[in-house]
């Protein structure tokens, strides 16, 4: 998936990588594309999809996450290192550090969006939220962000909070969450207010990235 319309998870981690894993980074979405355009796509899906289907599962009651992270990795070799550690992280949150309590749990509204920025020919992308509805019928949002590097800062957690507030913007901002899955710590703007810079900042790194991945693409000519 091309940086000009991306997934808001893939392109916070972009964003805040160190200047040689966002170089590297940028070079294998380049390659993605072009493999794309020659009609070489393997058709391999999103590595992490499968993990979140089994985390909403577990949350509604229908299967147990250690029981279907053993049967993914046994599946596949290559969820080896990372869907133990995304299990983990997710119930810690889950079991220990989720502030809403009142079980039993249900499915909440379905929740997508693409969010156009016009002056920068992109679009973000926003999907795989886990909607809860508690037994109050109060519904919670949570956001996941997957990857192992870089862990989510403050700044980054503003950034993508922003855009979630202005995308999701018929829901109550205050149920909004992102979940750093291996970290199982979440960010929400009672904790994190926003400062008002937001947007500017969004829009100043991804034009930054844009240009750079702009640049780079001169070496695949």
């Amino acid at each position: 998936m091309s940086i000009d319309r991306i997934h808001l998870r893939k392109l916070l981690k972009i964003m805040f990588l160190a200047d040689g894993p966002r170089r590297s980074a940028l070079r294998t979405d380049i390659r993605e594309e072009l493999a794309r355009e020659a009609g070489n796509d393997d058709g391999g899906g999103d590595f992490y999809a499968p993990f979140w289907s089994d985390a909403r599962a577990h949350v509604f009651g229908m299967d147990d996450l250690h029981s279907m992270v053993q049967t993914r990795v046994q599946a596949n070799d290559r969820r080896r290192n990372l869907y133990p550690r995304l299990r983990d992280g997710f119930l810690r949150w889950w079991t220990e550090r989720r502030r809403w309590t009142n079980a039993p749990f249900q499915p909440g509204q379905h929740l997508k969006a693409n969010f156009l920025f016009p002056d920068l020919s992109a679009t973000v992308k926003i999907d795989s939220v886990l909607s809860v509805r508690d037994a109050q019928g109060v519904e919670h949002y949570v956001y996941p962000y997957f990857a192992p590097k870089p862990v989510i800062s403050e700044e980054a957690a503003r950034l993508g909070l922003w855009l979630l507030l202005e995308a999701l913007d018929h829901v109550p901002q205050t149920e909004i969450r992102i979940l750093d899955v291996i970290r199982g710590e979440t960010f929400s703007i009672d904790r994190y207010p926003l400062e008002g810079t937001e947007e500017q900042n969004f829009i100043r790194r991804y034009r930054t990235l844009l240009t750079e991945r702009e640049a780079l693409v001169e070496e695949y000519d």
